[in-house]
């Protein structure tokens, strides 16, 4: 059964979706974060145009009984914080009770990336296994990899964004923010290879612009991508759990570790906050410390 808001959550959303321009998934995890909200005051009795402190205090351990991940639970709390910020800025309250509520502490893990030996090696699996578009495939993953992209980006790509080198392109990240991307002269081989092909594909009484398409000449959907990737990272035998955000991963991580300045690798990721960055920053200390401790012979095994 599909959940039904209240009026306030209703307009809370459509102020988000056109003010801060925020994608479908984005706006998705919103409304579901504010359905535990709902559903709490539900459960409690409680009015959230006159929730009290103590009250958004106990949301917390409601979410916990809902066995959400510490990463989970944080959103949440983030969502409603943000939806009486919205309540107190239009007047619906003159104060805001979830000032208190803080985040809970949650470990700090490593993404998942490749070493350049691995990506190079995953890369080349489109033209030695022929298993689905070889080359589209291997421009794909190429241009995923240098050029930091998220998935969202990668099939909202349109050939019209791409400078006439190839080497630069325009993409619009989250909330609707430009940048600049680049991409290697492999990739851009690569995809070279593949414009051919891509042509062929595309039906004349469906034209598109998209760079990146399905073997029907169509979009690419999230779905699709991810289902390719997934094919490969398969028959890879890297032993890793290889997905699109893992090339972009690897991107940040290879500029980090060969000395790229943080904010530099900041502003080519299109990260908000510099502190989402900073995290590839710890990948190269983790890295030093398992060859120490495989090569050292008083090392920790």
């Amino acid at each position: 059964m599909q959940k039904t808001y209240p009026d306030l959550f209703q307009a809370y959303f459509s102020y988000i979706q056109a003010v801060r321009g925020l994608s479908p998934q984005t706006l998705s995890a919103y409304k579901s974060d504010l359905f535990y909200f709902d559903s709490y005051c539900e459960d409690k009795n409680i009015d959230i145009l006159t929730l009290s402190g103590r009250d958004a205090q106990g949301f917390i351990p409601y979410l916990g009984d809902k066995g959400l991940s510490t990463v989970s639970l944080n959103r949440a709390l983030s969502s409603v914080r943000s939806f009486y910020r919205w309540l107190e800025r239009f007047a619906y309250r003159e104060d805001n009770p979830t000032l208190l509520l803080k985040n809970r502490s949650a470990p700090q893990n490593l993404p998942s990336f490749l070493w350049e030996r691995e990506m190079a090696i995953f890369a080349e699996l489109p033209e030695q296994t022929n298993r689905l578009w070889k080359l589209r495939d291997r421009a794909l993953i190429l241009f995923m990899y240098s050029g930091g992209l998220r998935i969202s980006e990668v099939i909202n790509l349109s050939i019209h964004n791409i400078e006439e080198d190839y080497k630069t392109a325009k993409v619009m990240g989250k909330g609707n923010k430009e940048r600049y991307v680049f991409f290697s002269d492999e990739a851009v081989l690569a995809l070279k290879e593949y414009l051919p092909e891509r042509a062929e594909k595309i039906p004349e009484d469906k034209p598109t612009d998209l760079l990146f398409i399905s073997q029907r000449g169509q979009k690419l959907s999230l779905s699709g991508l991810r289902w390719i990737i997934k094919q490969y990272s398969n028959i890879s035998k890297l032993d890793k759990h290889i997905h699109p955000h893992a090339l972009r991963h690897s991107f940040a991580t290879h500029l980090v570790n060969s000395g790229c300045d943080v904010r530099v690798v900041q502003e080519l990721l299109g990260h908000a906050n510099i502190a989402t960055t900073q995290r590839y920053t710890h990948i190269d200390m983790e890295r030093l410390k398992k060859v120490y401790a495989k090569a050292h012979p008083h090392g920790t095994r």
